[in-house]
C-alpha cells in the first residue's frame, strides 16, 4: 500500500521538490541574474534543470509567493512617497506608479499607459483599497496630476511638494531600472506589471536597511523573514530537500 503524499497541494504535478523550485524563484526576483544563470547556480549544486522549466516556475510561483507575502500584516508609515518611472514597451512609454513609505519599503505598483490625473487617481484608489489606511501626508513631486487626484481622493491629506522631497522613492527606482536593462526591457504591459509585482514584494522581504541594524540584529530579522518565506512557500531548509 503507497504512503500518501506529503507535497503540498501547491506543487502537485510538479517533479522537483518545493524547497528546490522556491529556491529557484527566490534566486531569480532577489539577485539580477538571469534564467540560465539561476539553472547554472543550481547545477553547481547537483541539481539539473532547465532555464525553461525555471522560467514557468517564475510565472507560476512567483506572483503566488507574492500575494500571500502582501498578506502577512507589516507596519507601514503615514507618509508615503509617490513617483513615476518611464518604461519603454514595444517602442511606447508607458509609466510604473509607484510608492514607498518612509523606510523604503514599496507599498504598491500600478503600471499605466499616461500619467494622467485620471491614471493618478486609479493609482490612489489602489493604493487605499490595498493598504486600508489613509496616509497624514504623501510626498510627490510637482506632477500636477498628483494634486488633481489628491483634491478627488484623498482631500485632506496633507501634500509635500519640493525640491528633493521626493529623494527616497526615486532611489528606490534603482533596482527595478536595473532589472530592466538586464531583461532588455519589458516586453508588455502585463509583463511589467507581473514582475515589478513580484520583484518589490520579494525585495521588502530580503532587501532591509542595513545601515539602521546592527549585525546581531540584521541576522535576527532576516531569520524572521526566512521563516515567513518558508510558510508562505510551504518549504522546509533546502538543504534537507536537496
Amino acid at each position: 500500500m503507497s504512503q500518501p503524499s506529503t507535497r503540498p497541494t501547491l506543487y502537485k504535478g510538479y517533479r522537483f521538490p518545493p524547497a528546490i523550485i522556491s529556491h529557484c524563484v527566490w534566486l531569480y526576483y532577489r539577485f539580477g541574474v538571469s534564467l540560465r544563470d539561476v539553472s547554472e547556480l543550481m547545477l553547481a549544486r547537483g541539481i539539473e534543470v532547465s532555464h525553461e522549466a525555471i522560467r514557468l516556475w517564475t510565472l507560476r510561483f512567483g506572483t503566488e509567493y507574492a500575494r500571500r507575502l502582501r498578506r502577512t500584516p507589516r507596519a507601514c508609515s503615514h507618509i508615503w512617497h509617490l513617483d513615476e518611472l518611464c518604461l519603454m514597451i514595444n517602442g511606447q512609454r508607458s509609466w510604473l506608479w509607484r510608492a514607498v513609505d518612509d523606510a523604503g519599503e514599496v507599498l504598491d505598483i500600478l503600471v499605466q499607459r499616461r500619467r494622467s490625473a485620471r491614471a493618478a487617481k486609479r493609482f490612489f484608489r489602489k493604493l487605499l483599497k490595498g493598504l486600508r489606511m489613509v496616509p497624514c501626508a504623501i510626498v510627490t513631486d510637482r506632477l500636477a496630476s498628483y494634486a488633481a487626484a489628491k483634491a478627488v481622493v484623498m482631500p485632506t491629506v496633507a501634500h509635500l511638494r519640493g525640491w528633493r522631497q521626493n529623494n527616497r522613492v526615486e532611489n528606490s527606482h534603482q533596482p527595478v531600472r536595473q532589472r530592466e536593462r538586464g531583461l532588455q526591457r519589458f516586453k508588455s504591459l502585463r509583463h511589467a506589471a507581473r514582475f515589478c509585482s513580484v520583484f518589490s514584494t520579494v525585495c521588502n522581504q530580503f532587501r532591509l536597511g542595513r545601515h539602521a541594524l546592527s549585525a546581531p540584529n540584521y541576522r535576527t530579522v532576516m531569520r524572521g523573514r526566512w521563516r515567513e518565506w518558508d510558510i508562505v512557500t510551504e518549504t522546509t531548509a533546502f538543504d534537507d530537500a536537496a
